[in-house]
């Protein structure tokens, strides 16, 4: 019985970690005392529920990595969450840019 019980919590920790892998952005642990190791993986979990939360609150169908992605660049200008979360694909898209040269003309 006491076997089970400790295949099953060992169980767990393997689902947890596989989980971790896809869905937290650890590319390596920066400590290696347990302190250091369970700081980062809490601060990546955090990071991770803000996003969601993000995701969720805004209605934006961008996954949690493009918003990383985004969020990461713009982290240190001074504008809304808004602005950069917004659909940058149309603006690409839709508005001709009036400085790009024309490398081929027909």
């Amino acid at each position: 019985m006491i076997i089970a019980q400790l295949y099953k919590c060992r169980w767990q920790v393997e689902l947890f970690f596989k989980w971790i892998k896809p869905h937290l952005r650890i590319k390596a642990f920066y400590g290696t005392s347990e302190n250091a190791v369970k700081t980062q993986i809490w601060i990546a979990i955090c990071v991770y529920v803000l996003v969601a939360i993000i995701k969720k609150e805004l209605h934006l169908d961008k996954s949690p990595y493009e918003i990383l992605q985004i969020l990461s660049i713009s982290l240190f200008e001074n504008i809304s969450i808004l602005q950069p979360l917004s659909s940058t694909e149309k603006k690409f898209k839709d508005e001709p840019s009036c400085n790009q040269l024309n490398l081929f003309i027909y």
